[in-house]
């Protein structure tokens, strides 16, 4: 949807990590966008200029808070929230008091949060006027990429999402934790957390089949594992040899026992693997109908050769960054309730 002529939105960022620092630098570099106020869960960060919090060069004049209320007095079109872990009462004291939210944590349609959470939320954006609408690059925008492939054919049967990388520059990440890198073979509650773990993928099943208008009735996951063949050197990892270093989460939408959409991540943290896996790092999309679509979308950055690592890690921030930012305008202009791309 276009920016309505001369519109700016009043934006605040709520927290400062990672994939926040590049929201920050997003918005201050697009004039639709004003960041009036940003919002931090640490003590020593309330007070702090956004500039030195998102590692700038000058300060920007807009400080943290941990003040809700504060918040909320700014009348911003929308927030950004981007905790590692979502708060059910901050989104819903939010959407109460008519802000639209745009999120990275872990939703597209609210089904990983519980439907209970989920009918709240929603309740809480009628009641204030405004949206509510999760993406990332995954899940979220590669759906949206799948959906939009299907335009070219006159019937799909099938509709399959793979994420294929390996993730061993972030594996000592906080966010990496529950994913069990390096636990026993065999382990039996293993895929049980990566089934919690990801969840949201679930979510992409359920927007996906809104997106390309195919009802399922049943959503399930299936997990599998493959084995480090040698001892990894992983920070803030120990993942001995035969531990899991691999992980692969199926996703399937049935309708009527017949599977009809596929949403598919396949992890790894070292290329020597039991078994051994082939590793795409790309997204890998497949509309099997007349006719067949496939597609294969890379993120990669413009020069290997000037980038520093910290650069190189950053990319992973960025393309989970942008596709919230970037759908501010048609988010403050859908209607009110949870929202995803089939609205947009």
């Amino acid at each position: 949807m276009s920016n309505s002529a001369g519109r700016t939105y009043r934006v605040v960022q709520w927290t400062t990590g990672n994939v926040s620092r590049q929201a920050v630098r997003a918005i201050l570099d697009r004039p639709d966008l004003e960041l009036v106020g940003v919002y931090a869960f640490s003590k020593d960060k309330v007070g702090t200029d956004v500039g030195e919090l998102a590692g700038l060069d000058t300060a920007v004049g807009v400080v943290a808070t941990d003040d809700i209320d504060a918040i909320v007095a700014l009348e911003p079109d929308c927030v950004l929230y981007m905790p590692l872990h979502p708060d059910i009462d901050h989104l819903a004291q939010l959407l109460e008091a008519g802000i639209n939210v745009l999120t990275t944590a872990s939703f597209l349609t609210g089904r990983a949060y519980g439907e209970e959470a989920r009918t709240r939320l929603d309740a809480a954006a009628h009641t204030g006027g405004g949206s509510l609408c999760g993406s990332a690059v995954n899940p979220g925008f590669a759906d949206y990429l799948a959906a939009v492939a299907s335009g070219v054919s006159r019937h799909v049967d099938y509709v399959r999402v793979i994420e294929s990388f390996d993730i061993g520059m972030w594996a000592g990440d906080a966010n990496q934790d529950e994913l069990g890198w390096g636990r026993p073979a065999g382990d039996p509650g293993h895929p049980a957390d990566i089934e919690r773990a990801t969840a949201p993928f679930g979510d992409a099943v359920e927007a996906l089949a809104e997106l390309l208008g195919a009802a399922v009735d049943t959503i399930r996951c299936e997990v599998e594992f493959a084995h480090a063949t040698t001892d990894l050197s992983v920070p803030n990892r120990t993942v001995p040899a035969g531990t899991g270093a691999g992980i692969d989460a199926k996703w399937f939408g049935a309708k009527d026992g017949q599977d009809r959409i596929e949403v598919d991540v396949r992890w790894a943290i070292t290329p020597n693997l039991d078994p051994a896996w082939e590793i795409a790092m790309a997204y890998l999309i497949e509309v099997r109908g007349h006719p067949q679509v496939n597609l294969r979308a890379e993120v990669l950055p413009q020069d290997f050769e000037s980038m520093s690592l910290e650069e190189m890690l950053a990319i992973g921030s960025v393309i989970t960054a942008m596709p919230v930012v970037n759908a501010i305008p048609a988010v403050v202009a859908a209607r009110p309730g949870i929202v995803t791309y089939a609205d947009l």
